[in-house]
C-alpha cells in the first residue's frame, strides 16, 4: 500500500479513554497469566491503531504546514495527546502491580518495566495543561520555521532552500547568504525568544509540580535514560573538551588554509571545506534516490529488499517545497508495519546523508517492526542515532554513484565533519543544561550563554559583526532540537562516537563491521543502549579511551588522505 492509499480516522477522544479504562480493569482482573497476556495483546493492537493515526497526522502536516485539515488534527493530537497519557498511565500502574509481572519479564524480558518505572515518573495528571501548551509552542516554532521566505538575489527561498548558497564557493555570494539567512531570525528574534522562554517556564513548571528541582531530571526520564545518569554526560562532555576540540580546532585550522581565509573562521567560511566547492550530489533527487536503491541492494539482501519498500510505496518525502516543515526525520506507522523518511533536499552533500541517515533509522525498524511489545521496535534515541550515523560510513561504499567527480571530497568532509561535529553537539546539550538549572535567565542572558560555550567548542570560529545573528550568540535558535526535544542532542554526540568505531572496522575488513551493525541493529530495543553495545562487541562512548582512540584513528586517516588534485 502506498503512502498516500493510507487511511487516517481522528480517534473518538472519550470512547478511546474508555476502551483503555476497560482494558486497564480487565487487566486487574485477570486470574492467569493467558488471560493477563491476552489483555496486554489487546492493548498492544489498540496502541498500534492509535500510533498509525498520530503520526499519519503528524507526518502529512509536516510535509505541508498549510494544510487546513491536518493542521487542525495535528492541534487535536496536541491537546489530546496529554489526556491520553492518563489513561496510559494507569494502564502502566497495572502492569506494574501485576501478580503476573514476573511471567511478562521471564517472556518478554525486564526492560518493558524498567521503561514503565521511568514513564511513571514523567506525568502527572495536573501537568495536563503544561503538556498541551508544550505542544502548541513547539507547534508554533515548527510553523514559523516552516514560513520562512528569504528574498536573495531576485528569488524567494525557504531555509532549506537557501542552504545550498550558503556553502557556496564564492565567497561574497556565500556571506550574502549567510547574512540573508541572519537576517531572518533576527527579525523574527521577538517570537523566537518569546516562544522559547516560555517552553522553558513551562518545562520547569512540570518539573517542579512533579517534585524534582526543576525541569533537568524529568527531561532525562523523558528522554527514557535507563543506562546511565546526568554524571556520565558531564564525564563524556569533558572528554570532549579534552580530545575531540583540539582535533576538531586543528582540523579546521587546516580548512583555513585549504580556502585560503583568515583564521579563525567567520561562519561563513566554516562552512567552505574546500576552496573549489563543497562535495556535491550527482544528479537529480530521483537519480540520488536511485543511488540508493544500488547501495542498498548491494550492501545486503535485507537492506535491498527494505529500500525497493520505500521507493515502491512512496514512503519518502525528500522534496524541499514551501509550508514544509523544516529539517528531516523518520517516523513510524506501526498500524502498517512501515517507516516513513522526511526531508528537504537541496542539492548539497545533506541530502545524501539523509538517504543513509534517516534510511539507517529506518531500515532498523524494518528489520524489528514485529517485536512484541511494540516499544521493542525502537531502542533509547541515542541507541537509534548509532543505526543512522553508522549508515551514513556504510554509504561509503557508494561514495562515486552519489558523487561522482567529488567522491573523494566526499569522504574527507564527511569524516571531518564527524570531528567537528561532536564539540558542536555537546555544546548544544550543555547549554540546555545551563538553561534549565537557570530557568530564570533572560533571553540577552541566554544568547551570552550560547556566545560563551562557542569559545569552548567551536574556538575556530570568529565572534565579531560580520553576521550579528551568528556572532551574537543567537545561532542555537536555528537548532529545532532545543525547542522540539530537550536534552535530545547529546544523543547524536554518543553515537556520533560509537559510529566512528563502525567507521574504524570499515577501513579494517567491511564485511566484519556489517556483521557487527546487524548484530546491534537485530536487537532492536530489547536492551538499554550500553547493553546493546556490549552484545555487540562496541565500546561505549563513556569509556574515555573510546572517544581518544577513535579520534585518533580519524586524525591519522585525515592526515594521510591524498587530497591532490582537489582544489
Amino acid at each position: 500500500m502506498k503512502f498516500s492509499e493510507m487511511q487516517y480516522q481522528r480517534p473518538e477522544p472519550e470512547a478511546l479513554k474508555a476502551r483503555l479504562g476497560e482494558l486497564t480493569r480487565r487487566l486487574r482482573a485477570a486470574g492467569s497469566y493467558d488471560e493477563a497476556k491476552a489483555v496486554f495483546l489487546e492493548k498492544e493492537a489498540a496502541d498500534r491503531t492509535v500510533r498509525t493515526m498520530g503520526a499519519l497526522a503528524y507526518i502529512r502536516q509536516s510535509i505541508d504546514t498549510r494544510d487546513a485539515f491536518y493542521d487542525a488534527e495535528k492541534s487535536f493530537w496536541d491537546a489530546f495527546g496529554p489526556e491520553l497519557e492518563e489513561a496510559d498511565q494507569k494502564w502502566t500502574e497495572a502492569m506494574l502491580s501485576s501478580p503476573f509481572r514476573p511471567d511478562f519479564a521471564a517472556e518478554y524480558g525486564d526492560l518493558m518495566f524498567l521503561n514503565a518505572e521511568i514513564a511513571r515518573k514523567t506525568f502527572a495528571p495536573e501537568i495536563i495543561p503544561d503538556l498541551q501548551r508544550e505542544n502548541e509552542l513547539v507547534s508554533e516554532y515548527d510553523k514559523l520555521i516552516a514560513s520562512a521566505q528569504i528574498p536573495f538575489e531576485g528569488g524567494v527561498y525557504t531555509l532549506s532552500q537557501l542552504r545550498p548558497f550558503q556553502d557556496d564557493p564564492d565567497d561574497a555570494r556565500r556571506l550574502a547568504a549567510w547574512q540573508a539567512n541572519g537576517s531572518w531570525f533576527r527579525e523574527n528574534r521577538a517570537a523566537l525568544d518569546r516562544i522559547y522562554d516560555e517552553l522553558v517556564r513551562v518545562r520547569d513548571a512540570m518539573g517542579r509540580k512533579l517534585s524534582y528541582d526543576g525541569f533537568t531530571q524529568l527531561g532525562y526520564y523523558r528522554m527514557q535514560r535507563n543506562c546511565y545518569a546526568k554524571e556520565d554526560v558531564e564525564k563524556f562532555r569533558a572528554a570532549v573538551q579534552k580530545y575531540l576540540v583540539p582535533v576538531a580546532d586543528a582540523v579546521m585550522r587546516e580548512q583555513a588554509q585549504r580556502i585560503g581565509r583568515p583564521y579563525p573562521l567567520s561562519f561563513a567560511d566554516d562552512a567552505l571545506a574546500f576552496r573549489s566547492g563543497n562535495p556535491r550530489p550527482v544528479g537529480t533527487p530521483d537519480d540520488i534516490l536511485e543511488q540508493g536503491r544500488r547501495f542498498y541492494d548491494d550492501l545486503s539482501p535485507e537492506t535491498g529488499a527494505f529500500f525497493r519498500t520505500m521507493l515502491d510505496e512512496e514512503l519518502l518525502d525528500v522534496l524541499s517545497t514551501e509550508g514544509k516543515m523544516g529539517g528531516g526525520y523518520c517516523e513510524s506507522i506501526p498500524g502498517y508495519w512501515r517507516p516513513f523518511i522526511f526531508a528537504n533536499f537541496n542539492g548539497t552533500q545533506g541530502d545524501v546523508e539523509v538517504v543513509t541517515h534517516e534510511a539507517g533509522h529506518a531500515f532498523a525498524y524494518w528489520m524489528n517492526r514485529d517485536r512484541v511489545p511494540m516499544s521493542y521496535s525502537d531502542p533509547t534515541m541515542e541507541a537509534c542515532e548509532v543505526h543512522s550515523m553508522s549508515m551514513e560510513f556504510f554509504g561509503w561504499r557508494n561514495a562515486e554513484g552519489f558523487f561522482g567527480p567529488d567522491a573523494r571530497k566526499f569522504m574527507y568532509s564527511h569524516l571531518a565533519g564527524a570531528l567537528t561535529f561532536i564539540p558542536y553537539g555537546t555544546m548544544v546539550d550543555h547549554f540546555q543544561h545551563i538553561v534549565y538549572e537557570h530557568p530564570e535567565l533572560s533571553p540577552a542572558e541566554r544568547h551570552a550563554e550560547w556566545k560563551r560555550l562557542l569559545g569552548i567548542y567551536q574556538p575556530w570560529l570568529r565572534l565579531d559583526g560580520e553576521i550579528p545573528f551568528y556572532a551574537d550568540g543567537e545561532g542555537w535558535q536555528r537548532q529545532m532540537h532545543i525547542y522540539q526535544v530537550p536534552f535530545y542532542y547529546i544523543d547524536y554526540c554518543l553515537a556520533q562516537t560509537v559510529s566512528l568505531q563502525f567507521w574504524a572496522m570499515l577501513q579494517q575488513d567491511p564485511e566484519n563491521a556489517w556483521n557487527h551493525y546487524m548484530a546491534y541493529t537485530r536487537q532492536g530495543g530489547s536492551r538499554t543502549f550500553t547493553e546493546l553495545l556490549r552484545h555487540a562487541d562496541l565500546k561505549t562512548p563513556f569509556e574515555e579511551d573510546c572517544l581518544r582512540e577513535v579520534a585518533g584513528a580519524a586524525v591519522k586517516w585525515l592526515a594521510d588522505f591524498d587530497l591532490t588534485g582537489i582544489a
